[in-house]
């Protein structure tokens, strides 16, 4: 028996009577300037969203060991009910808010979804549906972190970790990028679905992570211990594709050609990084696999996140190409190094965004999006180029840093790290009293 305790439970209890006492009753529903077949396609990007939550407990549970699969699910699965909840409290307020210095939303602003049922047209949908669409991107962030510290992370640890990563790390990064008043969405900085704030912040978390929780005690010389279920990470491939469109093509925030394009060149740049990092492994000596199609094709996902809806479906070809290169690389080095990222996390989201975000600044294009105002240095401009490699040290600089200092944080009041023998014995029977029954 584990030691009670009640806190945490409190904790939900008190944030529950508050929204009893607190109902946010809205003064009117506006109506006036929405459009049906916009609203519909948000509301369905916004499931497809959610779905990447569990497609990506099981690419990241079929590719640890045995013990760990259930542990390592979980780990996505509790992000949607607690990252949910934070959203509703005040984690939307943090991030679209009124602005406090370009950095972060007043958390008062919407605390506990005050005025937005009942808020402005956002665009032509719903203020709230654009809110609950926002909510799923925040979801899947801390989940992605995960990876790099599977096998050897406490799971109440983690819990407290994402809530702090949501609230000073992830919503602050949606204000600056996202928000009207942010400072990097003032500079100029594109971000059309979430390179920058999704895939570096949880690239650079999970570095940050991997370095403060050292290696595993039962890592092999070469860093290799064998996928449980390869199959699962295909499945979970399949529903990351999936959900993808919703991911870049909804944030064209209407049914439009723009959504359109988005949804052509997310297919076009995932095909060709699947490809990219299988051929690159050939080119290296090695055989074709299905993991490795797997991994090149979300690196080609997460590259196209930041410029889908700023560059043609020929640029998204490179993009998805050269993103699965680089990354493909760069996990071979991290190989050789005494860095236990444990799925490659930093690697393929952290670089993989990087890169994306890069390659925003070369190919975006007023062709495609009226909304960019300096061309990619491809055309011949230099200022939005210039825009993102500042925004880049930037952004950089403040994930890395402030999720090293939030690790720290945690591991003051819940020990990060589990004890060799619970390690030794698997998490899923160490901290959930569950496992998997071996044929």
């Amino acid at each position: 028996m584990e030691k009670r305790n009640y806190i945490p439970l409190i904790i939900l209890l008190v944030i529950s009577i508050l929204g009893a006492f607190i109902p946010n009753v809205p003064t009117q529903i506006v109506t006036e300037g929405i459009n049906s077949g916009d609203t519909a396609w948000l509301l369905v990007s916004s499931a497809l969203v959610l779905l990447m939550t569990p497609g990506l407990a099981y690419f990241y549970g079929g590719m640890v060991n045995n013990k760990n699969v259930i542990s390592t699910m979980l780990q996505s699965f509790i992000a949607m009910g607690v990252i949910s909840v934070l959203w509703v409290v005040i984690g939307f307020s943090l991030a679209f808010g009124d602005d406090i210095g370009g950095f972060v939303g007043n958390p008062t602003t919407h605390f506990m979804f005050k005025g937005v049922l009942d808020g402005p047209v956002w665009g032509t949908i719903p203020f709230a549906l654009f809110a609950m669409f926002q909510m799923k991107f925040a979801v899947i962030t801390p989940a992605l972190v995960t990876g790099s510290m599977a096998e050897r992370v406490n799971f109440r640890s983690y819990v407290l970790f994402i809530i702090l990563f949501c609230i000073f790390i992830y919503s602050p990064l949606a204000h600056m990028t996202w928000h009207a008043d942010g400072i990097l969405f003032k500079m100029g900085v594109l971000d059309f679905a979430g390179g920058t704030v999704v895939h570096m912040s949880a690239g650079w978390a999970a570095l940050a992570g991997a370095l403060y929780l050292k290696r595993r005690k039962s890592l092999t010389e070469d860093h290799v211990l064998p996928p449980a279920n390869i199959p699962f990470v295909l499945l979970g491939t399949g529903l990351l594709w999936f959900g993808w469109f919703g991911f870049n093509a909804g944030s064209a925030l209407s049914a439009s050609p723009l959504a359109v394009s988005a949804f052509a060149t997310t297919n076009t740049a995932a095909g060709a990084a699947g490809l990219s990092w299988v051929l690159f492994d050939v080119a290296r000596g090695k055989k074709v696999s299905a993991l490795g199609f797997c991994i090149g094709a979300v690196v080609g996902l997460v590259a196209i996140t930041p410029a889908a809806g700023f560059v043609t479906v020929p640029a998204s070809l490179f993009i998805g190409t050269i993103a699965a290169v680089i990354s493909n690389y760069v996990a071979h080095l991290r190989t050789r190094s005494t860095l236990d990222d444990t799925l490659d996390v930093f690697p393929c989201h952290g670089v993989g965004g990087m890169v994306g975000m890069l390659m925003t600044g070369v190919f975006a294009t007023s062709g495609v999006n009226s909304l960019v105002t300096d061309q990619g240095l491809a055309f011949g401009e230099t200022t939005l180029f210039i825009n993102h490699v500042i925004a880049l040290v930037g952004v950089s600089v403040f994930a890395f840093g402030g999720s090293l200092l939030l690790l720290k944080i945690t591991d003051l009041i819940l020990p990060l790290r589990v004890s060799e023998l619970d390690e030794k014995a698997g998490l899923d029977i160490s901290q959930h009293d569950e496992f998997l029954i071996e044929a």
